[in-house]
């Protein structure tokens, strides 16, 4: 069976991490006329929507593009649902934009959250990101092949982690993976946890065989040797430190391709003069020379669409999700 945190009714999920919604911020807090503006963050600082979320809002301010400085607020807990409920606690705050994807999809169902993303306002997606197969440097596992080959002789024996809520990237990857390799899944053993940070602490400490996240989030322990890559999942290669070696899964004979995707939100209740404006701010973000440099450096894929072709997107994502946590009798 799936290993899976003990599933708490949302209510009480937000509660106990209602002293966390206070957590770590920077920038200039915004006065009631300005134009400065938040920037929500629903993990952790270093994690993969952090990463995103203080990019974007880099270049925004760096080109002037809001006319104001960015507060950016990393709101912790319950793989997002926590930030989201800030989120939607915002309704009609014009001035508050919040970073998420795939992940907080999968949050909201574990969570028994009332509401879905798309019942905030979507801004826009603004990248896919590869997943990686991650192991501590002196793991038994040197290639992709001997992960499969021990899955294929005990997949219970091995424990996989990921930086996210079941029905979440890290959690829908090693699923994928395992049906992929003819491994039943719900036979797996996975450990969620609240974002790259803790899973980095786990693979360290040998809580873990094994984890699944998103690789930009790890490049430091790449790099040192700390933590050694055995392949992605996109199309191409990455690149970087630690990072070049590793093979797709299409390379080393596995029929899959997987990607996570991360975009920009507002509060319900705005208007649609208001929506308007922020989807023409991140455009002009979006075509910026620097934007372009910060896809490149963190080996993001440049997957751009906002307004209604977003929504119908999220829209397809949460069925993706709800189909597969059905499948894994999830939900």
């Amino acid at each position: 069976m799936v290993r899976q945190r003990t599933r708490r009714t949302f209510a009480t999920v937000v509660a106990l991490a209602s002293a966390l919604a206070l957590a770590t911020g920077c920038g200039v807090t915004r006065g009631p006329q300005s134009n400065n503006m938040t920037m929500l963050i629903p993990n952790s600082p270093g994690g993969g929507y952090d990463q995103t979320g203080r990019a974007a809002v880099a270049v925004m301010e760096n080109a002037d593009i809001t006319g104001g400085s960015f507060e950016v607020t990393n709101v912790i807990g319950a793989g997002g649902s926590v930030a989201m409920t800030r989120l939607m606690n915002a309704e009609g705050d014009e001035r508050t934009m919040m970073t998420a994807g795939l992940g907080v999809v999968g949050s909201l169902y574990s969570f028994a959250a009332p509401y879905k993303l798309d019942d905030a306002t979507p801004i826009a997606q603004l990248i896919e990101d590869q997943e990686g197969v991650l192991v501590p440097a002196d793991s038994p596992f040197k290639t992709i092949d001997d992960l499969v080959q021990a899955w294929q002789d005990d997949p219970g024996a091995v424990v996989a982690g990921g930086g996210s809520s079941p029905g979440g990237p890290d959690h829908l990857f090693p699923m994928q993976l395992a049906t992929a390799v003819d491994v039943e899944p719900r036979e797996l053993t996975y450990v969620p946890y609240d974002g790259g940070g803790p899973l980095t602490t786990a693979l360290l400490g040998k809580k873990i065989d094994v984890g699944f996240s998103g690789v930009g989030e790890f490049e430091g322990q790449l790099s040192s040797g700390e933590l050694r890559l055995l392949a992605v999942s996109g199309d191409e290669r990455l690149k970087g430190e630690g990072i070049s070696e590793a093979p797709t899964l299409t390379e080393a004979g596995i029929d899959l391709v997987f990607t996570n995707w991360r975009g920009v939100f507002a509060p319900p209740g705005i208007s649609e003069e208001r929506r308007d404006e922020l989807i023409g701010m991140v455009e002009e973000m979006h075509e910026t020379p620097e934007w372009q440099q910060a896809l490149e450096d963190n080996g993001w894929i440049d997957e751009f669409k906002t307004g209604d072709e977003f929504t119908q997107f999220l829209q397809e994502q949460d069925e993706r999700v709800a189909t597969t946590l059905e499948e894994l009798d999830l939900l």
